[in-house]
């Protein structure tokens, strides 16, 4: 419980590069706080989450309120998603700390939450390579052609570096989770 604790607190305060700088033993332990996977999976819609984590091996995206692991999903990524973001198109899903920037309720993907990507460190490799760090990563529900898929869609990474997840997962994300939210992806 403390490990949780402290990760919310340095997920809600501390400098980008400490947060991302955590060991990976920390940020597994507060992706299970809540007991087992299944539990938090099958938990009821969150009324309030204040920061998130991304495991990207796992494809679980984790909501916490004040620390305490509330809700799990599993997702879909990139198309290519081991590493990190390099550029526009590679079909990466980014790593690091970022924060829910916006939202968008007309979404050509149902619903849109928008991640802070590109950062000055994501711009500034791809300045050094001569390439577009890209953007608009969003994390959001499927297209209405496809919405009847649901979770099947999650059998294979599709997106071109954003976060996908059921329509009505994305619901109760879009509802939870205010602008400002900070949202650690890792690898």
């Amino acid at each position: 419980m403390l490990t949780g604790l402290l990760l919310y607190a340095a997920v809600q305060a501390a400098p980008v590069a400490t947060v991302a700088g955590l060991p990976d033993d920390t940020v597994r332990a507060v992706v299970h706080l809540a007991g087992s996977p299944a539990s938090a999976l099958n938990a009821p819609a969150p009324a309030f989450a204040d920061s998130l984590v991304l495991d990207k091996s796992e494809r679980r995206l984790a909501l916490f309120s004040h620390g305490l692991l509330v809700k799990e999903y599993i997702v879909a990524l990139g198309r290519n998603p081991v590493g990190d973001k390099l550029s526009r198109g590679d079909g990466r899903t980014p790593e690091g700390v970022f924060t829910i920037e916006g939202r968008n309720p007309q979404s050509k993907y149902h619903l849109a939450l928008r991640i802070s990507y590109p950062d000055a460190a994501h711009r500034t490799v791809a300045q050094r390579r001569g390439v577009s760090a890209g953007g608009d990563i969003m994390i959001h529900g499927l297209p209405d052609a496809f919405a009847t898929v649901g979770a099947l869609h999650r059998q294979q990474d599709w997106t071109e570096g954003c976060v996908a997840l059921t329509n009505q997962e994305i619901e109760e994300i879009y509802r939870a989770v205010p602008d400002g939210a900070r949202i650690l992806i890792k690898p």
